[in-house]
């Protein structure tokens, strides 16, 4: 599976963006699909999942209600829609899918076995 992440740009407090991640190679049927983020000197971090069976989501409890995970499957695509950005959202965001991954784990970036090459979030004045 080949990840290709976009979408992320510049945007000022309060803003909205949405990043997309689309799967080329296969489609993400049975997988989980995530977005973690990663901030300079920091390490990356869970933002959102989804289980592409059932369409169960989960978020970062710091994220729920501004951020929102969904699908188009005839797009073999996932989106991430970040709502009420604050400079703290900056960082790089990367998509990432992994097969058979318990719900315990879904949250760990060492769950997922494919990773695109993300994309930069820049939340500022």
């Amino acid at each position: 599976v080949q990840l290709q992440a976009s979408g992320g740009g510049s945007a000022q407090p309060g803003d909205s963006l949405g990043l997309s991640c689309t799967a080329s190679g296969r489609t993400f049927s049975g997988y989980s699909v995530g977005w973690f983020r990663q901030a300079p000197g920091k390490q990356r971090e869970f933002v959102a999942a989804m289980k592409m069976n059932g369409g169960h989501t989960y978020y970062a409890d710091s994220l729920r209600g501004r951020f929102t995970i969904s699908r188009d499957n005839a797009k073999n695509t996932v989106y991430l829609q970040m709502n009420n950005l604050k400079p703290e959202d900056t960082a790089v965001y990367y998509c990432a899918a992994g097969a058979r991954i318990i719900l315990s784990a879904i949250r760990s970036p060492q769950s997922y076995d494919y990773w695109g090459q993300g994309t930069q979030v820049t939340v500022s004045s």
